[in-house]
């Protein structure tokens, strides 16, 4: 008795349907060169601001805070945990502390922030070509940065840790300076250095940047490796770790120095120490892609 094979147009294996299956997990290798190209990247852009004067107009600072588009084409192509956990550590190594400009666990507020701005706006973008999506995210990452940085302040006036910043003849101008920055900061890093340059450079990388690192591109419809949970828990914790950075803004008005640098470099030696932070970056990007091209031949 002969069994009867197969037509030739039949394949065997379960069928993938786009947004049916799950995404692959990441490698540890993976993990670490998102982290790593995140920070580099986020810290050579911010590299960049520093040669960048600020402009006032009155007590309003109209200045480019940061790049936005840099982190949120890394959040938006790869996993968003990791890609917001580099970003601002990459400020805080290669424009803080190699400049000697360092506040010590001060800087943890900032980190706190950006990282849930990041980490938040990241797993909002369900799909990388959509501009819609990513103009959201960019003002996402602005609005919920600046507003915990704002109530941060607000709360130092209010319980009296910090001076305010009071117009004469206007008793409100607490509330009205960090309004108009907010705009202000919206406006230039969210929409003009944010959503304009990222509804055009996500979509043009989304499918080709993420091979090279060994990664398949995102997939509409699947879920996201490293988002946010949409779980009560996490708002939970998000909510903790806004708490930790109001303590760690604190102690910056309190005078608690703890691991505070202050050698001032730049003021030093002048502008071009800023290649130090250069050098760093190609270093450390050239050390990871080492470990990721060995442990994918060990894989």
């Amino acid at each position: 008795m002969t069994i009867p094979s197969a037509p030739e147009d039949v394949r065997t294996g379960t069928l993938r349907t786009v947004g049916s299956g799950a995404a692959p997990e990441l490698s540890s290798a993976q993990k670490l060169m998102i982290f790593v190209l995140s920070m580099s990247l986020f810290g050579l852009s911010n590299v960049i601001l520093e040669i960048i004067p600020d402009v006032s107009v009155g007590p309003v600072e109209v200045d480019v805070s940061y790049f936005v588009f840099v982190p949120l084409t890394m959040v938006a192509l790869f996993s968003p945990f990791w890609a917001a956990l580099g970003a601002p550590l990459g400020e805080i190594v290669f424009t803080d502390l190699l400049m000697g400009d360092f506040s010590g666990l001060a800087e943890v507020e900032g980190f706190i922030q950006m990282f849930l701005a990041l980490y938040v706006a990241g797993s909002l973008i369900r799909n990388p070509r959509n501009r819609g999506q990513l103009t959201f995210a960019a003002i996402m990452v602005v609005t919920i940065d600046k507003v915990l940085s704002a109530a941060v302040d607000l709360t130092k006036v209010f319980i009296g840790v910090e001076d305010a910043e009071l117009v004469e003849g206007l008793p409100q101008s607490v509330l009205l300076l960090e309004g108009i920055g907010f705009g202000v900061d919206v406006i230039i890093s969210g929409i003009i250095f944010g959503a304009l340059p990222a509804i055009w450079l996500v979509p043009a990388l989304h499918g080709k940047i993420e091979p090279l690192l060994g990664m398949r591109p995102r997939v509409p419809g699947e879920p996201i490796p490293g988002s946010a949970p949409r779980q009560g828990w996490f708002v939970l914790v998000a909510a903790a770790l806004t708490v930790a950075s109001f303590f760690f803004a604190f102690l910056e008005a309190w005078d608690v120095e703890v691991g505070a640098v202050d050698s001032d470099f730049r003021d030093t030696y002048g502008d071009g120490f800023l290649w130090v932070s250069v050098a760093a970056l190609v270093l450390l990007l050239a050390v990871a892609l080492a470990i990721a091209r060995r442990k994918g031949k060990q894989r």
